[in-house]
């Protein structure tokens, strides 16, 4: 693995993300069913000016955490993204991901997940890791719940274009590195 590259599983490569990857991003970002829980398409310029500096920045500002490019492992194929987003001080991370309608059912979500869990609590140490999305977002739950975390509540939040669903709330999901490793049924 180069330096780039933050972890292998058995079918994923996660890297850092570099300038090179806006049409990566601009193309995910562009698909209205990867969106259908998020809102519109990402412009480009976002894309390039903003979120990607941003991403770049994290990498040195909390060493081990961020967003990074997902890859399959045999083709390189880029896939997606997964996150350990830090909080402003790096003792928690929030877990996310978004991945190509490609590479959805395979439980790649499930696996990349479950290997950052793994590395928050294992190689970074930090204290906390949880997710949000929305209620009606089941199989993102779905995968949550197989990763290890664990339901914590829902919640309701104001949005001034709310995308259909969002007046069931949002659903928020923990682990603690005092229940680290979990042992729900599957998740090792």
């Amino acid at each position: 693995m180069t330096g780039d590259v933050l972890l292998e599983t058995e079918r994923l490569r996660l890297r850092r993300f570099t300038p090179d990857d806006v049409d990566h991003l601009v193309d995910l970002d562009g698909d209205p069913e990867v969106m259908r829980f998020l809102g519109p398409p990402t412009p480009r310029a976002t894309v390039r000016d903003e979120q990607l500096p941003r991403m770049l920045r994290q990498y040195d500002r909390h060493p081990g955490l961020g967003r990074w490019a997902a890859l399959d492992r045999d083709g390189g194929e880029f896939l997606g993204w997964f996150a350990l987003d830090p909080s402003d001080d790096g003792t928690e991370a929030e877990l996310g991901y978004r991945l190509r309608r490609s590479a959805w059912g395979r439980g790649l979500a499930t696996e990349g997940s479950r290997a950052l869990l793994r590395h928050a609590f294992d190689t970074v140490g930090v204290r906390r890791v949880w997710a949000e999305t929305m209620t009606v977002n089941t199989r993102s739950r779905q995968v949550l719940a197989k990763a290890g975390l664990r339901y914590v509540r829902t919640f309701h939040l104001h949005f001034d274009d709310p995308v259909p669903g969002t007046e069931h709330g949002e659903v928020e999901y923990e682990l603690l590195r005092s229940e680290w490793p979990p042992s729900a049924p599957g998740t090792r």
